[in-house]
Formats: structure tokens, sequence, C-alpha cells
């Protein structure tokens, strides 16, 4: 998907078959699901769907959330997903049962080798536990798993995998355990 070997600045970064589905979907996006009532949660999960994106039951995505490929995510049952957010996926990216992520809260998939000459672009895999909730305004970076259970408060910055984070409560940038919270079921 991501071309190697390019410079990000100056051409593009991926292939042109990716380009153009990222388009139509963008379209569909802007046509048919940004402009939907609140309510048409089930219309808009069938959107992601037809675009190749996998999703449970009884899931609920507000028409403002801006999907980047849709064909990379994975949405067990029983999540909420606010508005505003951003879901950045160039790798692929789960959101495990009863999950929340909050509004404006952004899940980014995607950073640049700054090593690199040609500022190659790379793409890493998000996980989000069962039950967990990723607060508002919260960001969680490329490679990021958060743990079953686990909160990321307001505003937190996620980047590394936390290794003690099942049921944990992170907060701050960079986020840090701040307490734990009650296991539910």
């Amino acid at each position: 998907m991501i071309l190697q070997g390019t410079d990000s600045r100056a051409g593009p970064s991926f292939s042109l078959r990716n380009r153009v589905a990222r388009a139509v979907w963008g379209v569909v996006w802007a046509l048919l699901f940004r402009p939907s009532l609140r309510p048409m949660h089930a219309w808009r999960v069938s959107l992601l769907r037809l675009f190749g994106a996998r999703i449970g039951q009884q899931v609920h995505i507000h028409a403002s959330c801006h999907v980047w490929a849709p064909w990379q995510l994975e949405i067990a049952d029983r999540v909420g997903i606010g508005e505003r957010v951003i879901i950045y996926n160039m790798g692929s990216l789960r959101i495990g049962r009863e999950a929340v992520i909050s509004q404006g809260a952004h899940l980014c998939g995607g950073t640049h080798d700054y090593n690199d000459p040609s500022f190659q672009l790379m793409a890493a895999d998000i996980h989000i536990g069962d039950q967990a909730w990723v607060c508002t305004e919260a960001f969680i970076g490329p490679g990021v798993t958060v743990p079953r259970g686990c909160v990321v408060g307001a505003r937190a910055v996620l980047m590394r995998t936390p290794l003690d984070g099942e049921w944990g409560v992170f907060a701050g940038n960079p986020a840090n355990k701040i307490k734990t919270r009650r296991a539910h079921g």
C-alpha cells in the first residue's frame, strides 16, 4: 500500500489503487455519510461495510467521524464512536467490544521516518481493547495497543502500549498511569 523509496514530500506515498479507493470513499463520506441525521447509525455502518469495514452489532458512529480507510477498520459489538473522531488508519485499526471513542479523539496509524532523507511514510496498526475508553480529544499514536478496560483521559497522548495498562487510567502528555479502574464483567 505505501510506496517505498519515494520522497513523500514531492510525490505520492500510496499506490494509485489506494488513492482512487480513498477518493471514492471521500465522495461517499461527503455526500452520504457526513450529512446523515444523528440517529442514522445503521446507515453509516452500512456505508462503512460497503467499503470493506468489519463491524459488529449495536455500533454507533456519529456522522462527523472521519474514517481514512474503511477497508482497514474492524469494530466489535456495542461500540460507540463520538463526534469529530479521526480514525487515520493507514495500518489496520481494531476496536474491541464495548469500547468508547469520545468526541474529538484522534487515532493516528501513520508517521514518517524522520531519519530517512526521503521522509519515508510508515504505517502501524492500532488496537483498542475491549471495554476501553479513549476520552475527549485524546491522541493514540501508531502501533499502540490500548489494553482492555484502559481509560485514556481527556487530551492525553498515548504513544506507547502501556505494560501495566489493563484497567489502568492514564492522563497527561505523555500519558502516565494515575490510578486503576474497577474491572467490569
